[in-house]
């Protein structure tokens, strides 16, 4: 299963890919929350909820284009969680720092998780305890790791909580900052190339889930700021809590 989710999400890639390099006009519109869509946003959204039905027709899927009511998910226990186009913003920056995101989701933990990279033709996925990276036709297992100092990874196109995060680096002492935009922060701390990614600002259960389960399968701790882990266990609210993904 986890082969043919790799093979929708690179389909959607695909497809947002083409729209990325033929189109200079996305027919961006704005959603509720004022956060940006695209036409790539819904064309990945129907490659992928085709994907997912062939695959297995009677697991529900929750998409971030497709937000399913709370009567009908209420009782759901297992379930495909999907980012068609995470980090929009990154997409019409034209940085290419954007993702697919679609993670499997059992009694509210992430036991399956793919992420793509199109514009970087990079691929990364989880399944049973093991997180591997796919780049130029090259499959390597990858682990989280310590290193001295420790990277911190901030978002680019969100404005953290600038006190929050002071607090952070200051208790953290020496460390080295990058930015970059969508789920790639979970999979550079699933790589070992980033030690912390520390969140002050709100992020939806779709944004998170398939680089949880990328970053757990690899090592590392993805928790809230009291400890607990991220559940995905349905819940009347979209919103994560803040949260650390972590090494330590």
């Amino acid at each position: 299963m986890l082969k043919s989710v790799c093979i929708i999400a690179r389909s959607a890639g695909d497809a947002i890919m083409y729209i990325y390099n033929n189109l200079e006009n996305y027919y961006t519109s704005k959603k509720n929350d004022k956060s940006p869509v695209t036409i790539a946003d819904f064309i990945a959204h129907d490659i992928i909820i085709k994907g997912l039905r062939h695959l297995v027709p009677t697991m529900p899927i929750l998409s971030e284009e497709n937000p399913i009511s709370w009567e009908i998910r209420k009782n759901w226990q297992h379930y495909w969680l999907v980012d068609p186009l995470d980090g929009t913003k990154e997409f019409l920056k034209h940085n290419n720092e954007f993702t697919v995101n679609i993670a499997l989701v059992e009694y509210g933990k992430p036991v399956l998780g793919v992420i793509y990279a199109p514009a970087m033709s990079t691929m990364y996925y989880a399944i049973e305890g093991k997180s591997y990276k796919e780049i130029n036709n090259k499959i390597v297992q990858i682990r989280a790791r310590i290193i001295h100092p420790p990277v911190v990874v901030i978002s680019r196109s969100h404005d953290n909580n600038i006190d929050k995060i002071n607090n952070f680096l200051l208790k953290l002492g020496a460390h080295k900052i990058i930015k970059i935009g969508s789920s790639l922060k979970f999979c550079l701390v699933a790589e070992g190339n980033v030690q912390f990614y520390p969140r002050f600002n709100p992020t939806n259960i779709w944004d998170t889930c398939a680089g949880h389960a990328i970053a757990l399968a690899a090592g590392a701790y993805v928790n809230d700021w009291s400890g607990n882990t991220l559940n995905y266990l349905p819940n009347r609210s979209f919103i994560n809590p803040n949260f650390l993904v972590s090494v330590l």
